[in-house]
């Protein structure tokens, strides 16, 4: 695997860390490549949650533009091309993941970095954190969904705020305003993210996928379709030896034990 990119894997849950921090880890197509065998890596071992996370003082600052840039190429770039290669089979990856992905941002988020971890599960950030829509800074438009879910999280007046102004949003705000789950203390960040990485993946995961998948189908579905979804959804948990198990351990007054089936 490339070194763009770091794979541990942590009893049920493997720690991804994006590690290009001279470049604030700003994505080339090397490291698309290696992010994508990482996380498909992930899943096809049996992996149960992923922690996204970035080396360094920064999470990713989106696009390296030095790859993208007019002046060293023969003609402007496709960057349509880029976003149906890269980034958007990226986001559809992370959201298809039948298990938790957490984001723990370590710094800053720019561009695609910030909207890569808003298409994670759960997004922790510290609290010296920034998350910056930068791309009306060089006359583009917020991609890798972040022009789908800044309004989904936020609101058109807020999404429209921070995508045409390209004005930094700290961590604490993003909390109180919805866009992340939490921001800690910068010295927390990892270990909080850890603990929670290890919980969910040894929780049962069949449930909590299923939970991820009825949440992002409501934002298409009507009530009544939705109300139906949950039954189906209901009726494959219920059937799960998690659920046996869960009920069990309640009524034993102990802890359960898990495994995602």
């Amino acid at each position: 695997m490339s070194d763009t990119i770091l794979a541990q894997r942590r009893g049920n849950y493997v720690e991804i860390t994006l590690n290009r921090p001279d470049r604030l880890n700003s994505f080339t197509e090397e490291m698309h490549h290696a992010l994508r065998r990482a996380i498909e890596g992930a899943r096809d071992e049996g992996a149960r949650a992923i922690l996204l996370t970035g080396a360094g003082r920064g999470f990713c600052a989106g696009q390296d533009l030095a790859d993208r840039d007019p002046s060293k190429m023969d003609g402007p770039p496709d960057l349509g091309h880029t976003v149906r290669t890269f980034y958007a089979p990226l986001v559809r990856l992370i959201r298809s993941l039948n298990f938790p992905v957490i984001c723990a941002v370590n710094g800053v988020a720019a561009g695609a970095g910030a909207n890569l971890a808003l298409a994670c599960d759960i997004v922790l950030a510290a609290e010296s954190a920034k998350f910056i829509q930068s791309f009306a800074k060089v006359g583009l438009i917020p991609d890798t969904g972040g022009s789908w879910h800044l309004p989904h999280l936020l609101g058109e007046a807020r999404a429209k705020g921070l995508a045409l102004t390209g004005e930094p949003l700290a961590a604490k705000t993003a909390e109180d305003w919805g866009l992340i789950w939490k921001a800690l203390p910068d010295a927390e960040l990892m270990t909080e993210a850890r603990t929670l990485a290890e919980r969910l993946s040894n929780g049962p995961t069949l449930g909590l996928g299923l939970t991820k998948q009825t949440i992002q189908a409501a934002a298409t579905n009507s009530l009544t379709d939705h109300l139906e979804i949950e039954a189906d959804a209901m009726k494959t948990c219920g059937e799960s030896a998690d659920y046996a198990e869960g009920v069990a351990a309640f009524l034993e007054k102990r802890s359960p034990e898990f495994r995602g089936k």
